[in-house]
């Protein structure tokens, strides 16, 4: 078949990877436009539109994908399917119509579960132990139409966001592909999705990634697992803003008030709820991350120091 894939995020480059290997043709790639980065605020490239760059394969970068231009172009290229892998924008129905075989989703979970941007991000924050990812026909509403395959994937107690979503991308870029090879053969069959067991998973914020103290230790070691890499789990200490890498719950470690520090030989606990955690890295803003004995250290953490 003729493919334009839509995607945008390094999360996108497995799929990409499995359907240039594969015997459908990719014929041009949909990506979000060059935003600005870094301190210098130049436009970059997404990583999935520097991919195709590298291969010299169109690259498609409307302000929307209703914007007339790009769908004339879409007709002009005539793809059989365009599968999309976190491209990052709605798709209105007068482009849904223009492939013959319709736009396909990989998304992130196990549909009906988590709808949305942050699948995976809110699975791991909610304490979920398995979730997987779901390839499934785009149709108008939020994640909402008809299914054609899944797979599942253990979330082991210390994966973050950023872990369980390397894993996924590579495992349901096969899934893609299979199902792609499926419609080819006319051997697809897609099947609604349950009414029940449907959860929403918006974009995490930054305010949902501050770190709450008085949570219990579990779940302060969940929210900090589910912002990272992105947003960023933080907390302040001396009116500072400070990011945290993910911590370890301690069972028998005595207790400490909420957000309290305590320094020892080779590690530094903080008080939660229940149990104390043990820190891992420690990053103050525009410095490198360093661990958090070598922080504590630096930083002269004194007795009865807490994070807010």
């Amino acid at each position: 078949m003729r493919i334009v894939f839509a995607g945008t995020p390094e999360v996108a480059i497995p799929s990409l990877d499995a359907i240039a290997a594969s015997r459908h043709e990719l014929v041009a790639v949909l990506t979000r436009p060059d935003a600005p980065a870094g301190r210098g605020r130049r436009l970059v490239r997404s990583p999935a539109g520097a991919w195709a760059d590298e291969r010299g394969i169109e690259v498609l970068t409307p302000e929307k994908p209703r914007d007339p231009e790009f769908q004339e172009r879409l007709r002009q290229i005539a793809p059989d399917c365009v599968p999309v892998v976190a491209y990052g924008a709605l798709v209105p129905p007068s482009a849904l119509e223009i492939p013959k075989r319709g736009w396909l989703n990989l998304h992130f979970s196990l549909l009906p579960a988590w709808r949305g941007a942050a699948p995976v991000q809110h699975a791991v924050l909610h304490g979920d132990s398995v979730t997987g990812a779901s390839v499934f026909e785009l149709e108008a509403g939020l994640d909402t139409g008809p299914i054609y395959g899944t797979l599942t994937d253990q979330i082991r107690f210390n994966d973050t966001s950023g872990d369980m979503l390397a894993r996924l991308a590579v495992e349901g870029a096969g899934l893609l592909v299979a199902v792609l090879d499926a419609i080819e053969a006319g051997t697809a069959r897609a099947h609604p999705q349950p009414a029940d067991g449907v959860t929403f998973a918006p974009k995490l914020t930054v305010d949902d990634a501050r770190i709450r103290w008085d949570d219990p230790a579990f779940a302060v070691d969940r929210r900090i697992r589910a912002c990272t890499p992105a947003p960023g789990a933080w907390t302040t200490l001396r009116g500072d803003r400070l990011k945290l890498g993910p911590v370890r719950p301690v069972a028998n470690a005595g207790s400490l008030p909420a957000g309290e520090l305590l320094v020892e030989r080779t590690q530094v606990l903080a008080g939660t709820a229940t149990t104390p955690v043990i820190l891992g890295e420690v990053r103050a803003a525009g410095k490198k991350p360093m661990s958090a004995t070598d922080w504590a250290r630096g930083m002269r953490i004194q007795a009865g120091e807490k994070f807010a």
